[in-house]
């Protein structure tokens, strides 16, 4: 911060009078110093955003904050102000703003550097010369620059949205026609407290944290395993072993879900073999089956998992340094004491960015349950059920039932989750603290 004040102070002290009325209109600075090019492109800059602001910008920043004042009335011929496209339009009016002020902020850099080029005697490049660069030494920029503005208006946009809408009271009766109104945090103390909310809220947390947890470490200590066995040098027809993983991973997942649904139905194949052999038709995915269909639910992910798991540590495995494992041979260390002394802490390292990957995309793993079970509404849950993740409750609130505020407040909720638990566990784990160690 020092130092930027000095730069600021520097400019003030140094900067000649074209280059400070650059502040005022962009592009003087450069007309002074013979680039008229880039001059009359900040300066058309200038123009547009003015002409932006005056026919709709400074509308759409106030309708931001406002989300609306004028209420449509159908006798009346009123159309009235629609609060979602106001807030969508004052976002991108924000959007607009940032990329202006960064446009103005290299006016001016740009500026004062050909001050420096000019009484320095460095030569200039013309508009020509850096069009060149552009398309050869900075060729990536040009590249680049649609997919990052793809991706502005394509992905950053929609989560703004998003997280903005976590703070207003949209959904429910409260949709447009009707205005929409900033609420600030009563969505999510609405999940903390609301009698119809709160006991859903902790229930599926900690279900959802439970399975995170569970179906990570299951697919991958199974995918490790699977990837150590096929690994053995007594074990033969590798390739024909390694296909059976590789083609159930091949499968569309949605395919493979419903195909364990029906299996494991009243009229599935199991039930047939059950009431068959004498018994009694099991419920397995039935209202009261709560831990069978969780298992259920950790078994299928597991299926569907596994097999990237292990052409993920095949892979890995290959560039073991085995002269480790002969010396631990040698020490007198047995096969588990290698494998958690050698083998986890180097899979580990080369693989916790992936785990934490797995890790998040089980967290958010909408479809099991929603394929397997999806559609149940239980005693107890609002608008769930008990093997309900946050996602599919998110999407059941938002979808089905139109509470579109509260499941953006649980989506950024379910951000916060992952996204801290997932820096913590990075920072601490060797793949961060101990980059030079396998290298």
């Amino acid at each position: 911060m020092k130092n930027t004040m000095e730069k600021i102070k520097d400019f003030f002290r140094n900067a000649t009078a074209p280059v400070k009325l650059s502040m005022l209109l962009m592009g003087a600075g450069h007309f002074r110093y013979g680039c008229f090019g880039k001059g009359l492109i900040y300066l058309g800059i200038e123009i547009a955003m003015i002409l932006y602001l005056i026919r709709r910008g400074f509308n759409d920043i106030l309708g931001f904050f406002t989300l609306g004042t004028v209420h449509a009335d159908a006798w009346a011929g009123v159309e009235g102000d629609n609060s979602v496209v106001m807030l969508i339009m004052g976002i991108f009016a924000w959007i607009v703003v940032a990329s202006f002020l960064y446009l103005y902020v290299q006016n001016i850099k740009g500026a004062y550097y050909m001050q420096y080029c000019s009484e320095h005697g460095i030569p200039k490049k013309t508009i020509k010369q850096e069009l060149a660069d552009l398309l050869d030494r900075k060729f990536y920029v040009l590249v680049l620059s649609l997919p990052v503005i793809g991706v502005c208006i394509f992905n950053v946009l929609p989560i703004i949205f998003m997280i903005l809408i976590a703070f207003t009271n949209y959904g429910g009766s409260v949709v447009p026609p009707e205005l929409v109104d900033w609420v600030g945090f009563d969505n999510f103390k609405k999940l903390m407290v609301l009698s119809k909310f709160g006991p859903t809220f902790v229930k599926i947390l900690g279900w959802n944290l439970l399975w995170a947890v569970l179906s990570t470490t299951l697919n991958y200590f199974a995918g490790l395993g699977l990837a150590l066995l096929l690994n053995k040098e007594c074990v033969r027809g590798k390739a024909f072993w390694r296909a059976f993983p590789i083609l159930a991973y091949a499968i569309p997942g949605f395919i493979t879900l419903l195909a364990f649904k029906f299996m494991f139905s009243y009229g599935g194949p199991i039930n047939q073999m059950i009431v068959g052999n004498g018994g009694v038709a099991i419920g397995f995915l039935d209202l009261d089956a709560k831990w069978s269909a969780r298992l259920i639910g950790l078994l299928v992910n597991c299926w569907i998992s596994v097999p990237s798991i292990m052409l993920l540590a095949t892979g890995h495995l290959s560039n073991r340094d085995m002269s480790l494992y002969e010396a631990a041979k040698i020490d007198g260390a047995g096969p588990m004491a290698q494998f958690w002394k050698l083998t986890m802490p180097f899979m580990l390292f080369a693989t916790m960015p992936v785990l934490l990957g797995q890790f998040i995309g089980n967290f958010n793993n909408f479809g099991i349950f929603y394929f397997l079970r999806g559609g149940l509404y239980m005693d107890g849950y609002f608008l769930a059920s008990d093997t309900d993740l946050l996602i599919n409750w998110l999407y059941n609130l938002s979808i089905d039932n139109n509470y579109y505020c509260i499941g953006a407040a649980i989506s950024l909720i379910i951000f916060l989750i992952t996204s801290v638990i997932s820096l913590i566990v990075y920072v601490k784990s060797p793949s961060y603290r101990e980059e030079d160690t396998f290298q």
